[in-house]
């Protein structure tokens, strides 16, 4: 049985890679639905998968985020992983593609929830923004602030793994960007893409460009709904695959599910660890060699 990966909107599932991707279930929002049928869907994905690992944004709304953990509270069950993220809406959709990919491969379920860890540090997540006035998720310099507000300018924005931010037009390269072999994912809001496109894509060597919606949570998330998003991704399963396998697993000393870093991804839980012994961090000492 393969652990079911789920999402708190349909626009952070996107399309697979290949036919043995499986898509992702979503939790909707107490609006849309009530609990009495978001307890029995969820009971559905236990009984079919055996575990579940849901994953959000950190701007999910208050009350959505309640929800998830009233299902996981009256359910009583300790199968389902409840992990926040703070990547932006594109770079998360990335990631949960990642996890999907996974779900089907040899990797317990502590595994799977316990990577989401580890490979968000390989997901360059960005945007290109008419204003960084309202963004306060990156740190910005008074400066850029001040610029913001003038008409027509632009800036590119990346979010992690680290921080950067260039105006667009002055930058003496556009962003640093991977040292490794990615695809870029781009999704478009209310301005052009040209520059990521045609000035970003060459300059990270992507291996390919996938246009895709720009998810209803990224204009909140970079404080303008005129940007448009992009995300450089490791897209091939087997260097995934290579990348956790090569993370020493643990076993949880609370709940006994494996996982692999310093935290057990379903009962959150930080590895216990003897004095006289070191443990993988989970955090990436390399990279993936440039296909």
């Amino acid at each position: 049985m393969s652990t079911a990966i789920a999402v708190t909107s349909a626009d952070l599932v996107l399309p697979p890679v290949d036919q043995q991707t499986p898509t992702a279930a979503v939790f909707q929002s107490p609006q849309d639905q009530p609990l009495e049928a978001a307890l029995a869907d969820t009971q559905v994905l236990l009984e079919q998968h055996g575990f579940v690992v849901v994953l959000y944004p950190s701007t999910v709304s208050a009350a959505q985020e309640r929800r998830l953990h009233a299902v996981r509270a009256i359910l009583e069950s300790d199968r389902i992983a409840l992990l926040k993220s703070d990547l932006p809406p594109l770079g998360l959709a990335v990631l949960v593609r990642q996890l999907r990919q996974l779900s089907v491969c040899d990797f317990s379920p502590g595994v799977v929830a316990s990577a989401a860890r580890l490979l968000s540090h390989y997901v360059y997540a960005g945007a290109l923004l008419n204003s960084v006035a309202k963004l306060d998720r990156v740190p910005v310099s008074l400066k850029a602030h001040l610029k913001g507000w003038m008409p027509g300018s632009q800036f590119a924005v990346l979010a992690g793994p680290n921080p950067q931010l260039v105006k667009v037009g002055q930058e003496a390269r556009p962003l640093a960007g991977p040292e490794f072999g990615t695809r870029l994912v781009v999704a478009k809001g209310q301005l052009g893409g040209d520059w990521v496109t045609g000035t970003l894509a060459p300059a990270w060597k992507v291996q390919g460009v996938q246009e895709v919606a720009l998810p209803a949570e990224s204009a909140r998330w970079w404080g303008t709904g005129k940007l448009t998003e992009f995300a450089a991704f490791l897209p091939d399963i087997s260097v995934l695959y290579q990348l956790v396998s090569s993370v020493r697993r643990e076993k949880c000393h609370w709940c006994g599910l494996e996982l692999i870093g310093d935290r057990c991804g379903f009962c959150t839980s930080p590895l216990h660890v003897p004095e006289n012994r070191t443990h993988a961090s989970g955090a990436p000492h390399g990279a993936p060699g440039r296909s």
